[in-house]
């Protein structure tokens, strides 16, 4: 196998791999109405604006940035 096939290959690779993570990470919110609320209830003890984001439908995507902005305090610095 020469060179450039083997880059081929691994482009295809991580475009795959990448395709991938996108879909993962946009994928919808598929938790039900008690779920929601029963998240709602673990997170009252955060704070009523992370238990209000718990009611509403978010991607994982969303909810890694609001995991972040919790630990940072919404100050990455």
């Amino acid at each position: 196998m020469n060179k450039n096939m083997k880059l081929i290959i691994a482009l295809l690779v991580v475009l795959v791999l990448a395709g991938g993570a996108y879909a993962m990470l946009n994928a919808p919110d598929t938790r039900t109405t008690g779920e929601h609320i029963g998240d709602a209830i673990d997170n009252l003890d955060e704070g009523l604006d992370d238990a209000g984001r718990e009611l509403k439908d978010s991607t994982p995507l969303e909810r890694m940035q609001d995991g972040i902005e919790d630990a940072t305090d919404g100050d990455a610095n």
